[in-house]
Parts: C-alpha cells; structure tokens; sequence
C-alpha cells in the first residue's frame, strides 16, 4: 500500500508540474497538455509485449525488444516535444523546463509502477 501511495504522490508532483509550465499566467499557453498524449501511449507497447510474448525465461526476446525500442522513442519524443516548442517560441523556455520536469517525475512513476507491480506475486496489475 505504501508503494502505490508514493507512486500517486509522484505522480500528482509530475502532473503540478505540468500543470504550472501551461497555466502560470506568464506562460498562458496550453500547447503542452499534448505531452498528456505520450503519458497514455507510453505502457502500451509493454502491455503488447506481455501479451504477446512467449513466457519463456529467455533473456531477451525479439517481441520484447521491439516493445523496448518503440517505449524509448514515445518517450524521446515526450522530452523533445516542449524542446520543439520552445524553439519555435510558441512556448517559453520556463514553461519548457517545467514540462521537461514533469515529464521526468511522470516517466519515473510509470517505470516504479512496472517496477513494484511487475513481478508477477500475488499482488501485481495483471490482476487489475
């Protein structure tokens, strides 16, 4: 319980975080709420993988691998989305660092979520 408790704590920190690089009135532009998009992608390639996935004890599989590779580029492109933005200033770079901040507390959670209920106990998400 205490795990799921500090992963929705971080997670809450992940999204202020997000939430203060659009809605700050010096900022005032919502251009990076798209990063919500790579947030709800990121998982899927994993569910994908262990759903398809033989369940061998092989070190590495190809399927797994491929869900890796797709997994590294959502999120690549998570952080280089603000980047892009800024550049072209249709944000500031303040709100930029405050995205690129909340994107990484956001992807830590996600891995510590994989991490704690991953294992395949008694107590994991493939029973959610």
């Amino acid at each position: 319980v205490a795990a799921l408790v500090g992963l929705s704590f971080s997670g809450a920190i992940g999204l202020t975080f997000l939430m203060l690089g659009c809605a700050l009135e010096y900022y005032g532009v919502y251009w990076p709420m798209f990063v919500l998009i790579f947030y709800f992608i990121c998982p899927i390639p994993h569910f994908i993988a262990k759903r398809v996935g033989d369940d061998s004890d092989a070190a590495s599989s190809a399927c797994r691998e491929l869900a890796y590779f797709f997994t590294t580029g959502i999120v690549v492109s998570a952080f280089g989305f603000p980047i892009i933005l800024a550049r072209v200033e249709a944000i500031k770079w303040g709100a930029c660092g405050l995205v690129l901040a909340g994107n990484a507390v956001i992807f830590l959670t996600i891995l510590g979520f994989f991490l704690v209920f991953g294992r395949g106990d008694d107590f994991s998400w493939e029973q959610w």
